[in-house]
């Protein structure tokens, strides 16, 4: 009897660990992509209530997808910088954008409504698009806010070329060594070799 009731305790406590290395809260954790997956098209809300999918920008050569927010202050920190990557490389067919993947009843200052304040406050110049019922930052396996994916548009879809930070100083952009995104774009449209395809995403944990 007590080795049954042992067998059926051990069951038991492996199926909750096996659950959950698979949940967080009431949400799935998914891996998240790699470099070179090819990443899903999605469809999600825009700053001027227009639904915006990857397909709509005919002319891209890729995408950076940055997931970030209003709250974080490490996204905020990174602002003027993510509206400068829009600007430099948006031109040359990659365009930025960007996603908030928090959940708004656990952060209310991350709301749509929120979101759009702050995007004119700051001059947007990319699309701001809200996960809804976050079911996308899930499938990049984001973590952080900002977390950046670059992606590269070929015959066989939206392949993913980098994942992680923006540069390697957040706090300082005027103290910043190296601009892992920069280089990874540059890299990436001159059709040379990525020499850092990923790096450790720096900020807030998102929240769900």
């Amino acid at each position: 009897m007590r080795t049954t009731r042992f067998f059926q305790f051990l069951g038991a406590t492996l199926f909750l660990l096996v659950f959950a290395s698979f949940t967080y809260g009431d949400k799935p954790v998914a891996e998240g992509y790699g470099v070179g997956d090819v990443a899903t098209d999605f469809s999600l809300k825009n700053i001027d209530d227009t639904m915006v999918s990857l397909s709509d920008f005919k002319d891209a050569k890729g995408f950076l997808v940055i997931f970030t927010c209003n709250t974080c202050p490490y996204a905020i920190a990174y602002e003027d910088r993510i509206i400068a990557l829009d600007a430099k490389y948006k031109a040359q067919g990659v365009p930025v954008i960007a996603i908030n993947p928090n959940n708004p009843a656990v952060k209310a200052g991350d709301s749509f409504a929120k979101m759009k304040v702050r995007a004119e406050e700051k001059g947007f110049s990319f699309p701001y698009l809200f996960d809804e019922g976050q079911k996308v930052y899930p499938q990049y396996g984001a973590t952080r806010t900002p977390h950046v994916y670059l992606l590269e548009k070929t015959a066989k879809g939206n392949v993913v070329k980098y994942i992680g930070a923006i540069d390697d100083n957040y706090q300082d952009a005027s103290k910043v060594e190296e601009k892992y995104v920069e280089n990874a774009v540059d890299a990436m449209l001159s059709g040379k070799e990525i020499k850092v395809e990923t790096t450790r995403a720096i900020g807030c944990t998102i929240k769900v």
